[in-house]
């Protein structure tokens, strides 16, 4: 019995140095990216709980963006590492290009609709229903923060498109260490601007926060792209790469037919998120203030298993598009229960260290218990979301982008949403069940999860009759 399980779910030395040699450097990479927000969070956190509420609502609409570029990248990823597994580079090249088309109509779009529509976008998270902070200067700080945090969404873009490339290849030390350099610049940047340096440099408060963001940004994407063009060697795909824009039809194509679902998954799930805090939104500022601070500490520790799924789109992916289907069922299935495992002792200690994270924060008491209670609703879901979640990139990396779609965005507007609606707007139930309830609905995901990788739908390679002429 244990010498059967241990051959289906336990790998060998040599296979967790690798996964671990992927997984390492990518979660240290998102850390350190997520401790932008993390730190402005944090110090603008010390000024009050208007500016904090006005922040947080921002960076929640900086995560729908953050996550439709995301979407718009992997769905030409799935194509750029089969391809690369394959050794075929100029392929890779055309999945670069297509990224880069997508990246620039998210941004477009985004610049426009932040632009026109900010007070409504802010004002959908205020509610005066609760009985501390003023949503007005909550509103005015908001747009303030946004006004300057919309300068950062090209480079944000440009290095998004370039890191997933790198990582195609098995390379994720470089997107790190530039993300180590950006979030230095961010610490540094946010204590002097927010905060001031006496008579020198006057306080600016959460323009500080979000100009010291920007400035970070631009570092990281100045970083990732110059290393690139200057290591052409190690990315063979990115040269050549802008002498023509062009890609061939029947990869457009392709991309497109499988790209599209995932883009807007990923769009839609977002979104779907934002529209779930906006559920909770509805409670009063002291539940956008907790949400803000759970989420800043829940997201950190998210990292793990978010980067654990994505290592399973690069080897898995890999494997698939070498053809090699049985290598890929069986590193598929080891790294699902790494993963799991991994979340669970995650879990344990962020139940332990967030009892003390919210006191870092000045504002209201009652905020901060509130807060307590969500970052230990979240530590109990975290090994369910980690099953779930490896479940989608098992999917989409076998290029199974409508059932991903059906499994990930669809799941959330048809089952969460409404769900967290009604409980929300037309139910007594206090805040913290609310949230409970809402959040274990990933038990169902889990079981859907569970029968779609057991079926081996997604056993599949996506690129080997692909012509890259």
């Amino acid at each position: 019995m244990w010498r059967k399980f241990k051959s289906r779910f336990i790998g060998d030395k040599r296979f967790y140095q690798y996964v671990l040699y992927l997984a390492i450097p990518m979660i240290i990479q998102n850390a350190i990216t997520s401790s932008v927000s993390f730190l402005d969070n944090i110090m603008v956190g010390q000024i009050g709980t208007e500016q904090m509420s006005g922040v947080a609502i921002v960076n929640q609409l900086m995560f729908v963006f953050n996550i439709c570029i995301f979407g718009g990248v992997s769905g030409a990823g799935i194509f750029g590492t089969q391809f690369y597994g394959k050794g075929d580079y100029e392929g890779q090249k055309y999945a670069f290009r297509f990224k880069l088309y997508t990246s620039a109509l998210i941004t477009i779009f985004a610049l426009c609709l932040f632009g026109f529509c900010n007070t409504q976008l802010i004002s959908l998270y205020l509610s005066d229903s609760g009985s501390v902070g003023d949503i007005t200067l909550a509103l005015e700080y908001g747009k303030e923060y946004l006004a300057i945090m919309m300068a950062g969404l090209v480079p944000f873009a440009l290095s998004q498109t370039y890191i997933s490339s790198i990582r195609e290849t098995g390379q994720t030390l470089v997107p790190m260490l530039a993300g180590i350099v950006a979030v230095i610049t961010n610490l540094i940047l946010d204590y002097i601007l927010i905060f001031g340096i006496g008579d020198v440099i006057p306080a600016m408060g959460v323009s500080g926060a979000a100009v010291a963001t920007v400035i970070a940004r631009f570092v990281e994407c100045i970083i990732v792209v110059v290393w690139t063009h200057m290591h052409a060697d190690k990315n063979p795909y990115i040269a050549g790469a802008f002498k023509s824009f062009r890609i061939p039809g029947n990869i457009f194509k392709d991309i497109l037919i499988k790209g599209t679902p995932l883009m807007l998954n990923e769009m839609l799930w977002a979104s779907g998120m934002a529209v779930i805090v906006q559920c909770y939104a509805v409670r009063g500022l002291e539940v956008v203030a907790a949400q803000n601070i759970s989420s800043t500490i829940t997201n950190l520790f998210n990292i793990v298993y978010i980067q654990l799924g994505s290592c399973i789109s690069i080897v898995v992916g890999q494997l698939l598009g070498a053809g090699k289907l049985k290598e890929a069922r069986d590193a598929d299935n080891k790294m699902i229960f790494f993963s799991v495992g991994c979340c669970a002792v995650v879990s344990v200690i962020m139940v332990a260290v967030g009892r003390f994270f919210p006191s870092i924060y000045n504002t209201e008491e009652s905020i901060k218990e509130l807060a307590r209670m969500f970052i230990f609703i979240s530590a109990l879901v975290m090994p369910l979301c980690a099953f779930s979640h490896c479940s989608y990139f098992t999917l989409r990396s076998g290029g199974k982008t409508i059932i991903t779609f059906l499994f990930d965005s669809v799941y959330t507007w048809v089952l969460i949403i409404p769900f967290a609606y009604i409980l929300a707007n037309h139910t007594s139930l206090s805040i913290i069940t609310v949230f409970f309830l809402v959040q274990f609905t990933e038990i169902i995901k889990v079981i859907i999860g569970f029968f779609m990788v057991k079926s081996g739908v997604w056993l599949q390679n996506i690129v080997d009759n692909g012509s890259t002429v």
